[in-house]
C-alpha cells in the first residue's frame, strides 16, 4: 500500500512537470530502504509512461512547444547519457548526496524566486 501512495504522489507531482523524482527518490531510499541507485533507476522506469501520458494531455491543451522541445530533447538525451555513465561510476553515498544537494539548491532558488514576486 505504501508503494502506491508514493507512486501516486510520484505521478501527480511529475504530472504536474513539477518532476515526480524529486518525490519518488526519496521515498524509495528512505521509506521503502533502495539504494540510491536502484531508486533512481525505478524513477527512470516510472517516469516513462506517466510522462507519456502527462505530454499527451499538454499536447491535447496545446502547451507543447516543438521547436524548443526538440533541442531539450536532443541535448538531455547527450546528458542523460553522460549522467547514466557518471551515476554508475561514483558510490551510492556519493550519488545519495549529490541528489541532496540538488534538491537543496532547487529549493532554496524557488524560495528566493518566490520572493522576488
Amino acid at each position: 500500500m505504501l508503494l502506491f501512495f508514493i507512486g501516486l504522489a510520484f505521478g501527480i507531482i511529475g504530472g504536474m512537470g513539477i518532476g515526480g523524482g524529486s518525490i519518488l527518490i526519496p521515498a524509495l531510499v528512505f521509506l521503502v530502504g533502495l539504494s540510491q541507485h536502484a531508486a533512481q533507476g525505478v524513477n527512470l522506469a516510472a517516469f516513462f509512461p506517466t510522462a507519456i501520458l502527462a505530454i499527451w494531455l499538454h499536447i491535447k491543451n496545446g502547451y507543447i512547444k516543438y521547436r524548443m522541445a526538440f533541442y531539450l530533447v536532443l541535448a538531455g538525451a547527450i546528458g542523460a547519457f553522460l549522467g547514466a555513465k557518471l551515476a554508475v561510476a561514483i558510490s551510492s553515498d556519493v550519488l545519495k548526496k549529490l541528489f541532496g544537494i540538488f534538491l537543496l539548491t532547487m529549493g532554496i532558488w524557488e524560495l528566493k524566486r518566490s520572493e522576488k514576486k
